[in-house]
């Protein structure tokens, strides 16, 4: 009986260890930023990056410099820059890019790369800035 008693508990252990490694990879996959965060100053109100960070990669993610929330910067099809505020319109928790656009790990938010509501229970699309390209550099206005 002992025997038994022990494969059920070895089996059970193995069986929550499984479901647990597989929730965790997936958090690990969502939270993986495939793109680094570049730290930016923030001057009169604007931070500036180098259109040429965007060579390689359509998304880049920013943090100005005394922010609490990161900002998506993305370059457009139509060679457009958008720029989003990874705050979750839900209960302001710091959202995480994916390659399909922005998930809240604290609620299960889900936002499109244009950053309109997918899933809730977030209702309200993200917080978009203005963008200006000024010969090589794209300002972003974070007051706007």
């Amino acid at each position: 009986m002992q025997i038994e008693r022990r494969k059920f508990l070895a089996s059970a252990c193995k069986a929550c260890l499984f479901t647990g490694a597989g929730f965790l990879l997936s958090d690990l996959i969502a939270c993986s930023p495939t793109t680094k965060i570049i730290r930016l100053p923030v001057m009169e109100n604007t931070v500036s990056l180098p259109i040429s960070s965007f060579s390689k990669e359509p998304l880049q993610i920013i943090s100005p410099e005394g922010w609490l929330y990161n900002i998506a910067v993305r370059k457009t099809a139509d060679d457009q820059f958008e720029a989003l505020l990874l705050q979750c319109t839900h209960q302001q928790n710091q959202l995480t890019a994916t390659p399909n656009g922005y998930i809240c790990t604290l609620h299960g938010s889900r936002f499109s790369q244009e950053g309109q509501v997918q899933k809730g229970p977030a209702a309200l699309p993200l917080k978009k800035y203005s963008t200006v390209t000024n010969q090589d550099l794209l300002i972003i206005h974070l007051n706007a």
